[in-house]
């Protein structure tokens, strides 16, 4: 092997209070020429911070580095910050995770791209012009001209990690590193970005570390990975060899974290799980489940279409529901006449890429957002006009999980506050001493602390503060709960944790969901009924596991094959 980046014994510590947090506990690699590097782990593990430092673009002030990074021979920690400027962006160079927090809102696509060109390469602005809209079509960006012109606002994701990408590649670097390019992204995005990313490796012949806290995604990219855990490499090896044979427990568990397309779990196995070599529930078949929700299904239905004869009413139903917003030029139909019910204890998963109208359907049930035509009936009532005041006392029954718990949390207000507030506005209990007690009972319901309640919001992690946020709904026992993208940007360990828990409660509390999501296999394992949207109409709507196994569009089966499913 020719390793174009050699990391040896590198340690990185953050005075806090006094004392050194160490956060990167000595750790050597080699990144070779021409080979795709992942890194994995989860939030924590040290991985990104490990990139940054590569990068020199740690705080020097606030960060002890100790060890050597050889880039070509040359040690990069000797570097002062002028002569990293010239390797950073031009020999090594990075991808970032959120394209848009990376990139400049108040200038255009290419003029950021073309900003990088000029800093690196003495050419004239026209043919640095020229350069960006070749980029810009080598990474398959529709419309390049146009995009050069355009603000990050008004390109979507997928196009703006393109951008990114575009940028990264503009100086042709030995090294690119990518910091979770995908999070976030829909499947089928994400497909593409990974092909994408492969194909220009290929082409270029540079080296690229990847790094993601999703272990399947690494298979389909990577040649070699480095599993890192607590800032310790724990495991490393070919990506066939990790896969098929791993030794660390921490290694099994994210692999296993992640809902499984061929088995549906009681519970999903966790971190903890397979580092004290816990047992998890096995499987729960498709007779036990319908028994549980009401439903019964005759051996004939079952073996012709699968159809359900439910022995209750629906809580809720959708007919022929219609979202319209109007712009200067157009109308756009984010929800295009759809019909579904949901019965009580049920999990319905929304399904399909961004765009497609899942997230304003759960707007338009809660009353987020005016139904353009058509009817939305709860326990036989029809609310799709409520008055502000019906609409109000509503809010208790119907509920909603926001995807970013941080933004959706005042970081002003006390966690156990935020929590009370609500019980407070719908007059729940009889003192503010009584409403306290059940908040400190449901942060323990939540798997929090009660001490937990004088905190705020910056004080946890995201995991946690997403069950404060499933703490805050919860807290006026509503019938149905709206989930919208609540685990997208979490960890897969985190995010399995997560989903035990609204099992959990579903289960004590006999919540009903509406789990709206991109991810397939996270909705598969969580839903009853599953319904796939595309451009605003349903795709498809059936039982999750047979339309899984059986999918009758080809938008379906597309979004099936987008799922990373390891070797």
């Amino acid at each position: 092997m020719n390793p174009i980046l050699k990391i040896k014994n590198l340690s990185i510590a953050f005075p806090s209070k006094g004392e050194e947090n160490k956060v990167v506990h000595t750790i050597s690699f080699d990144v070779n020429k021409n080979e795709i590097l992942g890194i994995v782990g989860e939030s924590g593990s040290g991985k990104s911070v490990t990139s940054l430092a590569i990068l020199g673009l740690l705080p020097l002030k606030k960060a002890k580095i100790t060890g050597s990074c050889l880039f070509e021979e040359k040690e990069l920690f000797d570097l002062t910050e002028k002569e990293f400027q010239t390797i950073r962006g031009n020999k090594i160079s990075i991808i970032f995770q959120e394209p848009m927090s990376s990139l400049n809102p108040s200038l255009t696509c290419g003029y950021q791209v073309l900003e990088v060109i000029l800093n690196h390469i003495k050419i004239s602005k026209t043919e640095a012009k020229k350069e960006v809209i070749k980029l810009f079509n080598q990474v398959k960006l529709p419309r390049a001209e146009q995009i050069f012109n355009q603000y990050p606002h008004q390109i979507s994701g997928g196009q703006k990690q393109r951008v990114m990408i575009a940028m990264a590649i503009a100086c042709k670097p030995q090294v690119l590193i990518a910091d979770e390019p995908t999070t976030a992204l829909d499947v089928t995005v994400q497909k593409e970005i990974i092909f994408l990313l492969k194909e220009l490796q290929q082409e270029t012949e540079m080296s690229i570390l990847f790094i993601t806290h999703d272990l399947a995604l690494i298979s389909e990219i990577a040649n070699r990975v480095l599993v890192m855990y607590k800032g310790n490499v724990v495991e490393h090896g070919f990506v066939e060899q990790i896969f098929n044979k791993p030794t660390h427990n921490y290694t099994k568990a994210l692999i296993h974290s992640k809902p499984s397309l061929d088995v549906r779990l009681k519970v999903l196995p966790t971190i903890d799980d397979y580092m004290e070599e816990r047992e998890v529930e096995k499987d729960e078949h498709r007779e036990i489940r319908s028994k549980r929700l009401g439903v019964v299904v005759s051996k004939e239905e079952r073996i012709e279409n699968h159809q359900k004869l439910y022995l209750k009413p629906p809580l809720l139903e959708v007919n022929e529901l219609a979202t319209y917003f109007k712009t200067k030029k157009t109308i756009v139909k984010a929800v295009d006449v759809v019909s579904l019910k949901i019965y009580e204890g049920e999990t319905l998963g929304l399904v399909g890429e961004s765009g497609c109208g899942k997230t304003t359907l759960g707007r338009t049930i809660m009353g987020l957002e005016k139904a353009t035509k058509g009817a939305i009936i709860y326990q036989g009532k029809d609310i799709t006009n409520l008055r502000k005041s019906e609409r109000r006392k509503l809010r208790k029954e119907i509920q909603i999980i926001f995807q970013d718990p941080f933004s959706s949390l005042n970081p002003r207000i006390l966690v156990g506050e935020a929590i009370l507030e609500p019980m407070l506005v719908h007059k729940l209990y009889n003192s503010t001493n009584e409403r306290k007690e059940k908040v400190f009972e449901i942060l323990e319901k939540v798997g929090l602390e009660k001490s937990h309640y004088y905190r705020y919001p910056h004080e946890f992690s995201g995991g946690q503060r997403q069950r404060i946020g499933i703490a805050r709904t919860i807290a006026l026992q509503p019938k149905l709960i709206i989930c919208d993208e609540s685990v997208s940007a979490l960890d897969v360990s985190v995010q399995a944790q997560v989903l035990n828990l609204l099992n959990q409660l579903k289960k004590e509390f006999n919540f009903t969901y509406i789990f709206i999501s991109h991810d397939l296999a996270v909705v598969k394992y969580m839903a009853d009924q599953l319904v796939v949207m595309n451009q605003g109409k349903i795709e498809e709507i059936g039982d999750a596991d047979e339309i899984y196994a059986n999918p009758k569009t080809k938008y379906t089966r597309t979004l099936i094959d987008s799922i990373p499913k390891g070797i």
